[in-house]
Formats: structure tokens, C-alpha cells, sequence
């Protein structure tokens, strides 16, 4: 599917620059590898590798990730109820947690949906 191997290709470079955005922060150790991980797999999409396994263990990975920020203290909940759902996007410095969370939760939902996309297009 010539549709799919577009999206992979956006997907992969989007994952690599997010990474490189992460590179300076104080959790890189995390991010760094979530999101070079989702480019590598979307990278060999391109070429028609898939690997099943791994796609269901980093999509379990990053679902389990993103419930915890969805429930954790100034997390997405947070976000959406106390915070009254603030805009993420007016600055890339994110001063406040529940935005940072938010961010990270969505991020993981980004990666799962390319994930499980590859995953089922090629089961």
C-alpha cells in the first residue's frame, strides 16, 4: 500500500525529530529510545520488515506509559478537569506539569496508533 510507506516515511522522520527535541531534556533517557524506537520500526516498514512481537511489546510499553500519565498527579485528568484543559501548544517550554504529561500522553498515543497500524496492515 503506497498510502502506508507515505505515512511511515512522516512517521520516521516525525519520531527522529522528536527525539532529537528530547535529546536536551532531563528525562532523554526515556524519550530518546520511545521515540527512536517508533521511527526505527516505521523506518523498516518502509521496507517491508515487520516485527510483531516487538510492535505488541512497545505498544503495550507506551499504553501502560500513558495510563500512568493519564492518572497521575497533574497528569491528563488533571489537565482536562482542574486545569480546565489549558492550551499545550502556546509555548514548546513546558513550565507547567500537567501540560509536559499531557504532551507525553499524546505523544504515545501518536506512536501506538502508528504502531498498531503497521501492526494490523501487516498481521
Amino acid at each position: 500500500m503506497w498510502w502506508l510507506q507515505i505515512l511511515n516515511i512522516i512517521f520516521f522522520l516525525s519520531f527522529l525529530l522528536f527525539a532529537y527535541f528530547n535529546l536536551n531534556d532531563k528525562d532523554s533517557w526515556l524519550w530518546v529510545p520511545i521515540y527512536v524506537l517508533a521511527a526505527v520500526l516505521c523506518g523498516l516498514a518502509v521496507l517491508n520488515r515487520y516485527f510483531h512481537i516487538v510492535y505488541l511489546g512497545a505498544i503495550g510499553f507506551y499504553l501502560a506509559y500513558a495510563s500512568i500519565l493519564f492518572f497521575v498527579k497533574d497528569g491528563v485528568l488533571d489537565w482536562f478537569t482542574k486545569y480546565k484543559r489549558q492550551s499545550i501548544v502556546e509555548s514548546m517550554q513546558a513550565t507547567k506539569p500537567y501540560i509536559e504529561k499531557t504532551r507525553e500522553f499524546f505523544g504515545l498515543l501518536i506512536i501506538s496508533t502508528a504502531l498498531g497500524l503497521n501492526y494490523y496492515v501487516s498481521a
